[in-house]
């Protein structure tokens, strides 16, 4: 995954307040405050100026922020960044530290994988785009009329029925574009199609190679569903664990090669020296979002070592302490690199790096 979204939270100077709190619970009515938690997390934020106190409380006890979890980044009394959880945080944290610690936000969002669902049937589709940021929902169809075949004999049947054939034609052609247009847009990685099963093959022949390369076709979803965003969302959820399956498999395919070959590293030591000469593109972490190894940091975003002595050989001054996790994400997103998540890693302190040269 990309930390692109992160970059804004380490162009500000620390410390940073960050909290993860279960939201799920009830929430006290008018002007009873959320007191015991509250003053919980500020206890645990020793150190943390109360103006950036005040803000994430504000946010926590936000009722139109409702959701089962949440996590929240401060600094200077301003509330940097904050998602909603789609369950409620691993564990409650509050931390006050030199980063933000979003290592457990990282690992339970898991990887957002940009896709178009298409629902497809003679009079056209719902083209669902999942990107970053909310769905986006368009509905696609270029002729109305004629849409449906019928039964009444008589020399004009057949002119009749190839009218609404070259209808349904044009329909698909259209769905096909707005399918392409945004594949390129958004660098889709797939794009699964469910509806009539007629429809489906109009589509296919429409499509460019881009789209049919990512094509996946599920025998599930229909217009006449109802407005569900995601009429199909277990097909869907299937086709996306199936995808990023297979971008694993061959992902540590290709880290084996690069092993062979030198253009690997394994190992703390070797990963943050790795990220100080700007040779990463693709981070390895298993998951372990509460890991606590500490290294040293410095202001720039490819500043970290496992040794100080050594970071202050690389023109930093005055090394500051700080968890491992939060360094190598700081470095991933100021370094324009890629994080993955693996089930487990034969490397030192269970992190590797994929270099570009």
């Amino acid at each position: 995954m990309k930390l692109d979204m992160l970059q804004s939270l380490y162009e500000r100077t620390g410390p940073f307040a960050s909290v993860y709190l279960d939201t799920g619970r009830a929430v006290p009515q008018g002007e009873q405050r959320l007191e015991l938690r509250s003053k919980a997390m500020a206890e645990r934020l020793e150190g943390a100026d109360q103006a950036t106190l005040d803000a994430l409380e504000a946010v926590f006890t936000d009722v139109n922020l409702a959701a089962p979890g949440r996590a929240a980044f401060a600094c200077g009394g301003e509330v940097l960044y904050t998602e909603a959880l789609p369950d409620k945080p691993r564990r409650e944290t509050a931390r006050w530290s030199p980063l933000p610690h979003v290592m457990p936000l990282l690992a339970q969002r898991g990887e957002n994988v940009p896709h178009v669902q298409v629902i497809i049937d003679h009079t056209g589709a719902d083209v669902i785009v999942v990107g970053e940021g909310s769905p986006r929902r368009t509905t696609i169809q270029e002729e109305d009329w004629p849409l449906q075949k019928t039964a009444q004999g008589g020399w004009s049947q057949r002119r009749y029925e190839n009218s609404v054939e070259e209808a349904w034609a044009r329909n698909a052609r259209a769905v096909a574009e707005a399918v392409d247009e945004e594949v390129r847009r958004m660098h889709a990685e797939l794009v699964i199609v469910a509806g009539d099963p007629q429809s489906r093959p109009l589509l296919q022949q429409n499509l460019g190679q881009e789209a049919l390369d990512r094509l996946v076709v599920v025998d599930k979803g229909s217009r006449a569903a109802g407005t569900d965003l995601f009429p199909f969302h277990k097909e869907v959820e299937a086709a996306i664990d199936g995808w990023l399956d297979r971008r694993q498999d061959a992902l540590m395919e290709r880290y084996g090669e690069a092993l062979s070959k030198g253009l690997a590293a394994e190992g703390l030591p070797a990963v943050t020296k790795a990220f100080r000469e700007g040779r990463v593109d693709t981070l390895l972490m298993v998951d372990h979002s509460d890991a606590d190894g500490m290294v040293w940091i410095g202001p720039e975003g490819g500043q970290l070592a496992t040794d100080r002595e050594e970071l202050r050989e690389w023109g930093v001054s005055e090394p500051v302490e700080e968890r491992a996790d939060a360094a190598l994400a700081r470095a991933v997103a100021m370094t324009n690199a890629h994080l993955v998540f693996v089930p487990r890693l034969e490397a030192p302190d269970e992190v590797a790096a994929l270099l570009r040269f």
